[in-house]
Formats: structure tokens, sequence, C-alpha cells
């Protein structure tokens, strides 16, 4: 294990016996399949699939800036505590020369001595009312007793939904945000999986990669998967066809763009809004339009002081695309984040760092009758999706950032889910592309298009 691996398992990671992580749903995933774990406060996790981590360890330069930073790899073992828990832990990988691919379980290694002893006892559920999960996201109960008054049915019919809407109380709202929707079935699933494949084996390859909310006090999310195009060259017919379907009958093959989850927090209701891919794929052109408008309104105004500072990082992504020779990002998502509750400035007028806007707070007089594109600006122009907070401590050191630091940006833009990307450096690829990523780039500037529209109508 490096030494930045180890120190970073030390500093981060919350400690379990044998000097494993124990790893956390990471309540923040709005999109994608694959489910994504909380490593620390400032890192995530998720599974390695090798196009993906090849991606990672030879990104060219420009790109660096607009992808999550790469931090390693860990072998992540499914066990059972003492108490009868269910925990993922994450372990040191004593070299990465090894076979680092998540094969198919039956061909893989022999069942390791700290498997898991399953009993007949169901599962607690992940919900927001269980209590053991609220107070230890980390370790999963199978004991009935603990199950408490959430309803099995109630939770499979919230993750079913493809819009929610969940109501905060005045005060503390990072600590009243304990899951999402979206993140919660990604990792049910996933605990499933490994439950199916424990005769057969117990350890997995995670790569380590930045989280990137962690700055943020209630972080809001927009999950963009780019492209107009989707499948792999190494795709199959079925997954082929599959996927040209998708984008035929989304927004992507339009405008090269379809909404793949978002989560906004209203301040004003005090409500949080979630939106799944489901939802997102049904959007035409004018649905995603309001989409958008939504992400950005807070339930009171829209939120205008970020669009500029998005299109600004949009448009210096679109530059680093265009000098990249060769590669395609297929299926690759963009994410926008920013601060659904910033810290309040004593002062005005105030200046942040990175990406910044003017936070003042318009007045009565200065409200917005009418939304962009024409939308009414009402509760229903402005659902806002919150993103989910973290661990107790997850409003801790977010908080204590003052406005004017430069290592709080007010918005933040990446491209994410590497797992179909190619370019002629991967020597084994059978398909070598010319030139730049048009699909890709194609949905950047439409995106760019439409929040500038909406900038446009936010100034009248």
């Amino acid at each position: 294990m490096s030494p930045a691996l180890e120190a970073l398992m030390q500093a981060e990671g919350t400690p379990y016996p044998g000097k494993g992580v124990m790893l956390e749903p990471f309540v923040h995933q709005v999109g994608g399949h694959s489910c994504v774990l909380r490593f620390g406060e400032q890192t995530i996790c998720k599974p390695l699939i090798p196009r993906e981590h090849q991606f990672y360890k030879s990104l060219p330069p420009e790109m660096r800036k607009f992808t999550p930073q790469y931090k390693g790899v860990v072998s992540v073992s499914f066990e059972e505590d003492e108490e009868g828990n269910l925990c993922l832990i994450a372990y040191p990988l004593h070299s990465e020369s090894g076979d680092l691919e998540n094969k198919d379980p039956s061909t893989d290694c022999e069942p390791k001595s700290k498997m898991v002893k399953w009993s007949n006892k169901k599962q607690s559920p992940l919900g927001p009312e269980n209590d053991n999960y609220s107070k230890d996201r980390g370790r999963h109960s199978r004991k009935e007793d603990k199950i408490m008054s959430y309803n099995r049915d109630e939770m499979q019919q919230q993750q079913q939904a493809e819009v929610l809407y969940f109501s905060l109380e005045k005060g503390n709202v990072v600590s009243q945000i304990k899951h999402n929707p979206w993140s919660l079935k990604c990792h049910q699933q996933h605990l499933q999986r490994m439950k199916e494949n424990a005769k057969h084996r117990n350890q997995y390859k995670f790569i380590l990669l930045e989280n990137l909310t962690w700055r943020y006090r209630v972080p809001c999310v927009l999950d963009l998967k780019m492209g107009t195009r989707q499948h792999g060259d190494d795709a199959s017919e079925e997954k082929k066809a599959n996927q040209i379907r998708k984008c035929q009958q989304s927004t992507s093959a339009s405008i090269g763009v379809r909404l793949c989850g978002m989560q906004v927090y209203q301040s004003e209701p005090g409500q949080l809004m979630f939106m799944n891919k489901y939802h997102g794929r049904k959007l035409t052109l004018a649905g995603f339009k309001e989409a958008l408008y939504q992400f950005f309104h807070n339930g009171h105004r829209l939120r205008h002081e970020l669009l500029s500072p998005v299109l600004r990082r949009l448009r210096e992504m679109q530059a680093a695309l265009e000098a990249c020779e060769s590669y395609r990002f297929y299926s690759s998502s963009l994410l926008i984040i920013y601060d659904g509750d910033p810290p309040r400035a004593p002062t005005r007028p105030r200046h942040r760092g990175g990406e910044e806007g003017d936070e003042d707070e318009p007045s009565d007089e200065e409200e917005e009758e009418e939304g962009a594109f024409g939308f009414p600006r009402s509760s229903s122009a402005g659902v806002g999706a919150g993103v989910s907070g973290g661990s107790s401590n997850s409003g801790g050191s977010r908080s204590s950032h003052s406005a004017g630091e430069a290592s709080s940006p007010v918005v933040d833009v990446r491209m994410i889910d590497f797992a179909h990307t190619t370019c002629r450096h991967y020597g084994e690829d059978s398909v070598v592309h010319e030139g730049q990523d048009s699909g890709f780039i194609f949905g950047l500037q439409n995106l760019i298009t439409i929040i500038s529209e909406l900038e446009d109508h936010s100034a009248d």
C-alpha cells in the first residue's frame, strides 16, 4: 500500500478491526446503477471497472480539472461484526499490479475465512426511520426487532417513484437529511448481489475517488447523461439496440443530453425534491428546460448568480474536450453541484473564491414574476431536490468554511463515469476513433445554450 493511501485510510476512514475502513452508503448519489460508497468525508469508492480504472490512471493533464481526483484502489469485503450486523469493509490493497478486474464470481478466488454467515432472519431496510440505520449507517442489522416502524412497502414505493418530495422542519437541515431513494436502491441491489455471490467470493476491488460534494452543507446535484450515443464499442447487439432506443426516445438524440438524476433543496418551503433517470428519459425538450429551471430555483427565487459560473465552467470543458484527440466518452455523465444552504456572510457585498457570483437576496419587488421559458414562479416551478446529508458530522467541517475561502467554490462541474470510454491509447480496443467526441460536445453546446437562455430570462 502506498504511503498516500495509508494516510488517507487513517485520516478519513471509520476504523474497523483489522486495519479496515467501514464503508457507508453515499447519500448524494442521484444517478447511475453502480453502487457508490462513502469512504470518508472527502473520498468515495465504487466497484473497479478496468476501463474506467485505465482512464483515471492515464488521464490527460488537460482533463484533470474536470474529473474527480483518483486516489487509489482498495479491497472491499462483505463481513459480519460481533453483533451480527452486515458491514462493507475496505482494506489496503497490497499491490495494484495483481488482478484488478471484478470478474464473474464463479471463476474467482476461494471463499475467505471470514465469510458472512447467513441466517433466515430478514435484513432491516435501510430507511430513514430505521433506528440502526440513522445511528450507524455503515452497519446493516438483520435483527427483526430493529426494523422499528418503517414500512418496507413504503420504502419500495419511494424507490420506484420517479419524483419525490420531502418536507423538512426548520432548524438544522443537514442533520435531518439521512437518505436518498436512488442511492439506497443502488446500495441495496449491490448488497443483494454480494450476498448471492458470497459462496464464491468475498473480495472486490473498488477505486477511491474524490467526493465532489464534501465542501457543501446541503449539496444540490444534477446528473446529466451526455452525448448522442451511449453504448460502448464492445456492447452486444442487444445492449446496443437498447441504448439506441433510449437515446431515440429521449432528449439524448435531439440535443445530446438527458437528465439522469437530480436533487435540490428549496430553502423557502423547506423541502427536498428527488428526480430519477426514469423521469429524465420521458422529458421533452421543454420538460428538460423546466427541470434545469427547477434545479437552480430555491423555492423563493432563481439562483441566477450560479448561472454565469456554470456557463464559464462548461465553456472551459468544451475547449478541453475539443483538444482531446480520439477520445469517446460513451455513457459518461456531467455533474453540476452547488450548495443549497450556503453560509451567510456578515456583510455585503460578499466575495467568494472559485466560481463565484453575487449572493445578495433580491427584494420582493425584484422577484421574477415569471420563470424562465414562461414557467410560473410557484412551488411547482421551483421544486427542489435536496441532496441528502452525509453522516452525522456531514455539516461539521463544511459549515466551518467562511464565505471568503477560495476552497469553497459556489459551483462545481465535473465529468464522471468512464466505464465505456475509449481512445487510441487503449491498445486492446478493436475500434480506434479519429477526431473529437462530437456527440458529447454537441450536448455541451446545447446545454450552454439552454442555460444561457435561462440566464437571459432571469435578467429581464
